[in-house]
């Protein structure tokens, strides 16, 4: 028998269902603005979570019909807001270690560093399986890798294994290469690089044209590239 009650009631059900989807959508939508583009393979452990709880706030938001539905806009704000909060601690040089960790040298020099593949949870086959991943297929032709951050790898092949460019047809290749050394990077000086160039702070900041500490925040980055030259670039800079 038709129950014309039981049928309304169902009718504004799927009609707020409707209406609560399409909200959640665009509160999605917005908060995806708000926290900024990134690849899959760009996101943190923290970023994976907080997208997770995010949508499954969205999702229990699309079916709850009782709830009232600024609880579920609250409860994504919370959410969003500690996200921007630890991506702005993350760009502060005391927190980026703690909150982003430290790239990890899994191959010195073509040797593997057993403690730091023992460190990064990997094993060998792990290693070898990125090396080939990235155009490496014997160990041999590699001089440096390293994990980072974001649980990519970065090879620097030994010189022999460099794809030639167009100045290097006819040139004889030398030594091995070796990584850049970032003496300052985000206004912070790497005490390890300048100590294996054997120089101190004030070769540095000599070399950089700086006398302070508050000049020397204005640096994003400094490359050594030989004993008098160094490639920096400020925060000020313009691009040409």
């Amino acid at each position: 028998m038709y129950n014309a009650p039981i049928f309304a009631k169902n009718i504004f059900m799927i009609v707020k269902i409707i209406l609560s989807s399409v909200i959640s959508y665009i509160t999605l939508f917005i908060i995806a603005k708000l926290l900024g583009k990134k690849q899959v393979a760009q996101l943190t452990v923290v970023d994976y979570v907080v997208g997770i709880t995010i949508g499954n706030i969205a999702g229990q938001w699309c079916l709850d019909y009782k709830e009232p539905w600024y609880l579920y806009v609250i409860s994504m704000a919370v959410f969003l807001v500690f996200s921007l909060l630890v991506d702005f601690l993350e760009r502060k040089i005391p927190f980026k270690k703690l909150l982003k960790g430290k790239q990890i040298e899994l191959v010195c020099d073509g040797k593997i560093k057993y403690k730091n593949l023992k460190k990064s949870k990997l094993d060998v086959n792990d290693l070898l399986g990125l090396c080939r991943a990235k155009g490496f297929f014997d160990l041999e032709q590699v001089s440096y890798v390293f994990l980072e951050n974001n649980g990519e790898i970065s090879v620097l092949p030994k010189s022999d294994f460099i794809p030639a460019s167009k100045i290097d047809v006819g040139v004889k290749s030398q030594e091995n290469s070796s990584p850049a050394k970032y003496l300052i990077i985000d206004g912070s000086v790497d005490k390890t690089a300048l100590s294996m160039l054997g120089r101190d702070k004030d070769w540095l900041f000599k070399i950089c044209g700086i006398s302070s500490k508050k000049q020397l925040k204005n640096i994003i980055l400094a490359e050594y590239i030989d004993e008098n030259n160094v490639s920096i670039h400020k925060k000020n800079q313009n691009c040409e």
